[in-house]
């Protein structure tokens, strides 16, 4: 199984908590009304990682937005714009704020990734994350324990490649030493987790709910894949 990061095993928390310590720490007072409605603003801007994207990319950074997944320089350009056009008045803090989002307590994982994932490794069902980021997500999932239930970890900005493109995914089966035929790609957005299905590989979608409002997502996903699975160990016969 081939499993999307952000959106799908894991989402970002609110931010007003890590924009009022920034604040704080920067010796700006804010009232609580007021961080919230910064928070807010960020959101709809699209500069925070992880988070809701803009719908409007300006021409001015366009080329650095579309590049943003295979090279971390422009995943920072691209994102510490949005957070600067925002009507932010403290530009000189926009790069904290793009590395808050980046952190693991800015992370949570879904409810069920964890069972969903041990229940899989007990059944040895090979994984593999397969997301499109111009960050380093490895220390996030390894905070939250999940890193080490993976086969393989394939990040857009360290293959070269992006999904939809049909490489990532061929090579991702390649990892997991697995015919495209017999994989299935775990995600939340249907055109770039979609691309799957051009190599023969099957698809499940789960919503990027937060994490309160999506208790069960994987359910269907683990009773269909384990009721396909002996555990590793079932007697034999």
């Amino acid at each position: 199984m081939l499993f999307d990061f952000s959106g799908t095993l894991m989402v970002t928390g609110p931010p007003d908590r890590r924009l009022a310590a920034l604040l704080e720490d920067a010796g700006i007072e804010l009232t609580e009304a007021e961080v919230h409605e910064w928070a807010r603003r960020l959101e709809r801007s699209g500069g925070l990682p992880g988070g809701h994207s803009s719908a409007v990319i300006p021409e001015e950074i366009r080329a650095t937005w579309e590049r943003r997944d295979l090279e971390p320089a422009a995943h920072r350009r691209s994102y510490t714009w949005l957070i600067r056009h925002a009507g932010w008045p403290w530009p000189e803090l926009a790069d904290a704020v793009y590395d808050g989002c980046t952190r693991p307590d800015a992370w949570t994982p879904y409810p069920d990734t964890l069972p969903t994932l041990r229940a899989l490794k007990e059944h040895g069902v090979r994984t593999a994350v397969v997301s499109n980021v111009g960050w380093d997500p490895r220390p996030v999932l390894a905070a939250h324990g999940v890193a080490d239930l993976f086969d393989a970890i394939l990040l857009s900005y360290e293959e070269g490649h992006c999904k939809p493109d049909p490489v990532l995914f061929k090579t991702a089966c390649a990892r997991l030493d697995t015919d495209p035929g017999r994989a299935l790609m775990v995600g939340d957005d249907r055109r770039a987790d979609g691309g799957a299905e051009a190599v023969g590989i099957h698809t499940f979608y789960v919503d990027p709910l937060p994490a309160r409002e999506r208790l069960d997502g994987f359910a269907p996903l683990l009773a269909e894949a384990l009721s396909r699975t002996p555990r590793r160990d079932a007697p034999a016969g």
